[in-house]
Parts: structure tokens; sequence; C-alpha cells
């Protein structure tokens, strides 16, 4: 019985930390514009350096100081969608040139 019920508890939990990701994320606003994004990441580097802190002087642990990243959501989706948009304009003259080489290539082998 213990054999059959491990993978199904197994497959709820990781259900439930991923809706619980993914309800944070949309509850603090991540999955909106990339200002709304930007906003909420600020908030979260002001929020989670002293919490560690305190975890870590409760526990006694010592972490590294963690690296200093500057990122900014809007940017980076920005140049995401005009990449994905640029490729998705040329695909179709894209398509006709391979195909129009294809078949060159194609007559070429059956001269």
């Amino acid at each position: 019985m213990a054999p059959r019920i491990f993978p199904l508890v197994k497959v709820l939990t990781k259900v439930g930390v991923a809706g619980g990701a993914v309800y944070v994320a949309y509850d603090q606003g991540l999955l909106g514009s990339g200002e709304k994004g930007s906003e909420v990441l600020s908030k979260a580097k002001a929020a989670i350096p002293p919490a560690v802190d305190e975890w870590m002087k409760y526990f006694g642990w010592e972490l590294p100081a963690p690296p200093k990243i500057e990122f900014s959501p809007s940017q980076a989706w920005n140049s995401g969608v005009q990449t994905t948009m640029s490729a998705l304009s040329v695909a179709p003259s894209r398509a006709q040139e391979y195909t129009h080489r294809g078949w060159q290539y194609v007559k070429d082998l059956t001269k």
C-alpha cells in the first residue's frame, strides 16, 4: 500500500509547490506588465536581504555575500518580444528561400 501512496504524495507535493508559486507570482503582480514586474522585483530586493540576515542569525549560519545583478525585466521582455516578432516576420521569405534552394538541389541531383 505504501509504495503506491508515495508517488501520489510526491506528485501532489510538486503540484502544490508549483501552484503556490504561480499564485504568489500572480498575487504579487509578476505576471503583469514589465513595469509592474520591475516594481515587484525592486520590492523583493529590498525585503529579502533583511529576512535572510534574520534567519542566518537565528540558525547561526554564515552565507557569502550575494552578487550584485542589474536586471531590468521590462527591457528583457521587450528584447525577447522584438526578437520573436522579427523572426516571425522573416519566416515566410526564409521558408520560400529554403524551399527554392531545396528544389534546386533536387533538380541538380536528377540531371
